[in-house]
């Protein structure tokens, strides 16, 4: 890779971490432009692989619909870590975590989003997006979630595995 190429990879890291933290600051600011503004026309929202929202307009409506349930919410990328399969498209792992008042409880997660990216018209957009839990309880139930093999607890579903959960044999 030459040094025009080693420059550009790196802006086009710096681009896809600005759109990864304006997407959770329009999600939290209920900027449903903002939110539309981070997708492709043709790209898709899923939750632990089973799709939510298929193009931006889709993807729009359902956000939209899920944060009718909710009220304040925090979502706090810590990392994200990217590869790149072609000079206009790329991969990448968020970790994040969530706060969030649900159906009028604190709500309390960590999640990792599992995302394709793709450039379009020299800008960088999502093209897929998979919300992965790997431990969601309300606030009061955290800890005991955490210890347990179900520590997926969305409100007003029943506890579930964790999208990661522990390889057997790790335990303390």
């Amino acid at each position: 890779m030459d040094i025009g190429e080693r420059v550009r990879r790196l802006e086009d890291r710096v681009e896809i971490n600005e759109l990864v933290v304006a997407y959770f600051l329009a999600s939290d600011g209920d900027d449903l432009a903002g939110i539309g503004n981070s997708f492709a026309e043709d790209a898709t929202f899923s939750a632990s692989g089973i799709v939510t929202g298929t193009g931006r307009e889709g993807i729009v409506e359902f956000i939209r619909s899920s944060r009718e349930q909710m009220g304040l919410t925090v979502h706090t990328p810590h990392y994200v870590q990217l590869s790149f399969d072609a000079p206009d498209a790329a991969q990448g792992l968020i970790g994040a975590h969530l706060e969030l008042v649900l159906g009028g409880e604190l709500v309390y997660g960590a999640v990792r989003y599992v995302d394709r990216y793709r450039r379009i018209d020299g800008r960088w957009l999502i093209q897929s997006r998979d919300m992965r839990t790997i431990h969601i309880a309300p606030w009061r139930q955290v800890a005991e979630a955490l210890e347990s093999t179900t520590p997926s607890r969305w409100p007003g579903s029943p506890p579930a595995q964790s999208d990661y959960p522990r390889k057997p044999g790790t335990a303390a």
